[in-house]
């Protein structure tokens, strides 16, 4: 048997570890009185989207050409 924590998100049960559970495991799911705070699950930050902020999209037109340009110049195919 084993034990995880983790946390009713208001339309799931989210674990905060990696489950190892397989398809059609069974599950004693126990909810107890206390509560985490809403501010620690909205401060995480994944990794999609977190340079963002950083992109300049004027160089997006180019970025699609950007390997075959780089290896042209690099092997004289350009």
């Amino acid at each position: 048997m084993l034990s995880l924590q983790g946390y009713y998100d208001g339309t799931a049960v989210q674990t905060l570890e990696k489950i190892t559970a397989k398809k059609n495991q069974k599950l004693i799911i126990t909810i107890l009185d206390e509560f985490i705070e809403e501010t620690t699950k909205k401060n995480s930050t994944s990794a999609r989207g977190s340079l963002a902020k950083y992109a300049n999209t004027a160089l997006w037109e180019e970025e699609g050409t950007a390997w075959e340009k780089t290896a042209g110049e690099k092997y004289g195919n350009a």
